[in-house]
């Protein structure tokens, strides 16, 4: 469904500057100067309405949490929410996520969330796919050596694409479930879509990895 135009939304962003990183090409390699602390740096690609990323901050405030969301009208929820909730560790950037490295230098980020990511089931557009070879590329290249990569998906199509593609990428599979909420996980933060899918009784995939070489 197609979020609906809030020609307010700019305008809104830049009131809540404390939380919406307006210039975020002018942070790569300073965003711990930006928090002010040297803590590890979580970053979620899909802000959606922001109740994942807040509550992640919330659950670790040891860590720093950025989140990233292209489209102006749906980010806007994601700041209500940062400001309703208050958890001082995150950051809200309005971003097409095209490239991460226009953002982020070499090893700045501890993690990277992936969640429910348009499955772009047509096979030619596969390069759109957030794990297409070219985008595990710049994850690679962002994260430090021992960061991670975590997908969580309601698609099965696009959670088998994306098993087949972490291997040809050489990735190790560190955490794999096929039916995320049988786990009855206590530290699983649900996004909006993952808390609507499994009221339907829909299976969550999730799956966590790493890269073994830079």
């Amino acid at each position: 469904m197609r979020a609906r135009h809030k020609p307010w939304a700019e305008d809104y962003l830049k009131e809540h500057a404390n939380i919406v990183v307006l210039d975020p090409i002018r942070y790569k390699g300073k965003w711990s100067a930006l928090f002010g602390n040297d803590r590890p740096i979580h970053v979620e690609i899909g802000a959606g309405k922001g109740q994942f990323i807040t509550g992640m901050a919330k659950q670790h405030p040891e860590i720093n949490f950025i989140a990233i969301e292209v489209v102006k009208s749906i980010i806007v929820s994601a700041v209500d929410k940062v400001v309703e909730e208050q958890p001082g560790n995150v950051r809200l950037i309005n971003f097409d996520a095209k490239d991460l490295r226009e953002i982020f230098a070499d090893e700045e980020v501890s993690r990277i969330y992936l969640n429910f990511s348009d499955p772009w089931p047509k096979t030619k557009h596969a390069k759109r796919r957030l794990t297409y070879p070219s985008f595990l590329a710049q994850y690679q290249q962002v994260l430090k050596t021992d960061g991670a990569l975590i997908f969580k998906t309601d698609n099965q199509g696009l959670f088998e694409y994306s098993l087949i593609s972490f291997s040809e990428f050489g990735m190790v599979l560190d955490e794999l479930s096929l039916d995320l909420h049988q786990l009855d996980d206590p530290l699983n933060v649900m996004t909006e879509y993952e808390f609507k899918f499994s009221e339907k009784g829909q299976r969550i995939y999730r799956v966590a990895a790493h890269f073994i070489e830079k």
